[in-house]
């Protein structure tokens, strides 16, 4: 499977899926929820890279002591806004508003499809942000929504 960043601006970013074949609607469902899972755990901090007390104790984290005033004082962290995923042909893609969650949220996402393509749905790339040739985004990059919450 491929990896492609292309512009990224997190605030607006659509994500690029292609499969091998047209998707089932099982493959869809799979892809759909490793999408929605990994934005609610960003909706909720879990991204945050100045908070990973038990990454940086390292294997032995028996009796670990966590520090919840450390945890406190971090910059929030949180995921905005996901739009509705959409289909075309081999194609999937989803925008989304990453809001302040760290660079860690897209390794975690990377690793997450990565292995999704390698045990439920083969999947040949993912593309991050920009733009894609063989399914243009109309307009602005935003979707309807995101347009209408602008006006308001």
């Amino acid at each position: 499977m491929q990896i492609q960043f292309r512009e990224f601006d997190p605030f607006n970013v659509w994500m690029w899926v292609e499969f091998s074949t047209v998707p089932s609607e099982m493959e869809k469902q799979y892809v759909e929820e490793l999408f929605t899972s990994w934005f609610f755990l960003g909706k909720l901090g879990g991204f945050n890279a100045e908070s990973l007390q038990v990454q940086d104790v390292g294997l032995e984290v028996s009796y670990m002591v966590y520090d919840e005033d450390a945890s406190e004082k971090t910059f929030v962290a949180l995921m905005h806004n996901m739009g509705e995923f959409e289909y075309e042909g081999y194609w999937g893609r989803c925008w989304f508003d990453l809001g302040t969650s760290d660079a860690i949220a897209l390794d975690i996402l990377i690793n997450s499809i990565r292995q999704l393509s390698q045990d439920y749905v083969t999947i040949e790339q993912l593309i991050i942000g920009g733009e894609n040739d063989d399914w243009r985004v109309p307009g602005s990059n935003q979707p309807d929504f995101a347009m209408e919450n602008d006006q308001n």
